[in-house]
């Protein structure tokens, strides 16, 4: 259980939240583990098998305190709140900044600037440790350089979305030097989607879409609309938001997850199939090798760059949302992408 910004996130499967006085009381295994005032809290999100009293849910709508309840694996199931809510204020204020060209380009520089920030890191890391791919991959990470300073300077969204593909391109061109698993069938020649064509686009794809759900889950938690984002365009079905906020975790969490499982051989390439569309595909096994690897990245603690406080890396995206949304709110002057170090 960690509370970060005002939000309280519970993890302990089995929990029982209740109101004690004017605080919200935390039981596992019949022990009190936790209680906070309610003033101090403007939400609460669960993660699992966690139960609320009827009597803790009225006295959180009462006030203002929102409470959503998630998966354990953090997809979005319900929200409970109060009749009066800032939710719809907070929704208004983020469609009026996505019709705003300069408030439209300040986040999705945010964006970019983290994305192309990470992904340049991950390079360097592998540099660090394989000196073997140093020169290899001196290019690309001083390319990546150059891209950041272009899309600090960049005006319009138009001239950060191409940027942002530019250096996107720059970092999948030097992804094969990452892969130092001796499996040939992990070869990278350039990302391909919808279908993937080779095993290591099969596994980027999915690792993404399971940090998509993630974010989308955050982002509903919070009260943004997931749909409606700045770095990616509306687009019926699409939820441009939730795109927005994930370019900062590609790397970070999904490419290094990727890396991990392929370098160490926690995966084969012979653990795939080609179907007759062309598509690669993992076998069932190889995916719950996948789903257990994720979340134990999940469980990991790192210390996040803008709190100065340690924090799973899973609660990452509903930290990054709430931020998002304290910025749209106007609590904070500019938004702080994720930074990882």
């Amino acid at each position: 259980m960690k509370r970060h910004l005002n939000t309280l996130f519970v993890t302990s499967q089995g929990a029982w939240l209740s109101k004690d006085g004017e605080t919200v009381s935390i039981r596992v295994d019949g022990e009190t583990k936790l209680r906070i005032p309610v003033h101090l809290l403007e939400g609460i999100v669960c993660f699992g098998s966690i139960t609320m009293s009827p009597f803790l849910m009225a006295h959180c709508a009462e006030h203002g305190v929102g409470v959503s309840f998630l998966t354990e694996n953090g997809r979005f199931l319900a929200r409970v709140e109060g009749s009066v809510s800032g939710n719809v204020l907070l929704r208004r204020t983020q469609y009026r900044w996505a019709d705003d060209p300069g408030r439209t380009a300040d986040l999705a520089r945010a964006f970019v600037l983290a994305k192309i920030a990470n992904g340049r890191l991950v390079l360097q890391r592998a540099a660090r440790d394989h000196p073997a791919t140093a020169n290899a991959l001196a290019s690309a990470i001083d390319a990546m350089a150059r891209s950041l300073s272009d899309v600090d300077k960049a005006e319009g969204v138009d001239s950060i979305r191409g940027l942002e593909g530019d250096a996107a391109r720059v970092y999948f061109g030097a992804f094969d030097h990452l892969i130092v698993s001796e499996d040939s069938g992990f070869r990278f020649g350039g990302r391909s989607r919808r279908p993937p064509k080779d095993p290591t686009n099969a596994l980027l794809s999915f690792v993404y879409t399971l940090l998509l759900h993630d974010v989308r889950s955050a982002l509903e938690a919070v009260g943004l609309d997931p749909q409606v984002g700045f770095l990616h365009r509306d687009r019926p079905g699409r939820p441009g938001l939730a795109l927005d906020l994930m370019e900062e975790l590609r790397a970070f969490l999904a490419d290094r997850l990727v890396l991990s499982l392929i370098n160490r051989r926690q995966v084969k390439a012979a653990d795939f199939e080609t179907r007759e569309t062309g598509g690669v595909w993992m076998t069932d096994d190889t995916r719950k090798t996948v789903l257990v690897a994720y979340q134990d990245r999940k469980k990991e603690e790192i210390r996040h760059p803008f709190l100065d406080e340690k924090c799973t890396v899973g609660s990452i995206a509903h930290i990054q949302a709430l931020l998002l949304a304290r910025t749209v709110r106007g609590d904070l002057d500019t938004y702080p992408p994720f930074f990882w170090r």
